[in-house]
């Protein structure tokens, strides 16, 4: 069975851990493995912790908004931000890759992204903000989604 949920929230950092969680709960009817469940909270924290870092320079009047949608054991979602953009999408995916190196960030967001689901588009134009479609097929466990 299909079904969808959207999210949409203020960019503070308090509300990474909502997100993931929101998420979390979501999908778990699916009765997904502990490492899809970990693998999931962790995409969800590190495209919103983006967003909010990178997209919105952490500027607190801004949204983000989350669509998850599933569909048999595929689990497809969609976090957007309206903020800055990315200059350079291939430079960005590069593992220790950072526009922000005074923050000691890690620059493995996309690296982790990609490792841990199955599809990763990144769709951006500077200015105007970035969308992330991301898709992870679960295994078949013994619960149906209903």
């Amino acid at each position: 069975m299909k079904n969808s949920m959207q999210l949409e929230f203020l960019s503070v950092s308090e509300n990474e851990s909502f997100a993931r969680v929101a998420v979390a709960s979501f999908i778990a009817p699916l009765d997904p493995t502990v490492d899809e469940m970990t693998e999931i909270k962790t995409v969800v924290s590190e495209a919103v912790t983006n967003a909010i870092i990178h997209g919105y320079q952490n500027e607190p009047d801004h949204f983000i908004k989350i669509t998850c949608t599933v569909d048999d054991y595929e689990i497809k979602l969609r976090i957007e931000d309206n903020g800055l953009g990315i200059e350079d999408i291939e430079s960005a995916r590069e593992p220790l890759y950072t526009s922000k190196p005074e923050l000691e960030r890690s620059g493995m967001g996309f690296t982790i992204m990609e490792n841990f689901m199955d599809q990763v588009e990144v769709i951006s134009h500077p200015g105007k903000g970035t969308i992330l479609e991301m898709s992870k097929q679960l295994i078949k466990n013994k619960t149906v989604y209903n």
